[in-house]
């Protein structure tokens, strides 16, 4: 398990809609079993991923907490 946080310059929304993106069907292929606009939370390949948003001076804050993705998680933060 691993949580990891980053501020990003992207408002919380597009934080989470980049997040469904990469983890979810069209990425990594895990099931999104809740979104809204400043989380999402899916499930698949055994772990699961949390990504929350939040807006910060300069975008957004962004908390990822992870089990058996931390390598993508970490892909993600550094993308974002």
């Amino acid at each position: 398990m691993i949580k990891v946080s980053k501020e990003s310059k992207l408002k919380p929304q597009e934080v989470i809609k980049k997040a469904v993106d990469f983890f979810g069907p069209k990425g990594y292929g895990l099931e999104l079993k809740e979104e809204d606009k400043c989380n999402a939370y899916l499930q698949g390949g055994g772990g699961s991923v949390r990504v929350a948003a939040a807006t910060a001076k300069k975008g957004s804050s962004v908390d990822v907490e992870a089990v058996e993705w931390e390598y993508q998680s970490k892909q993600f933060l550094d993308k974002i």
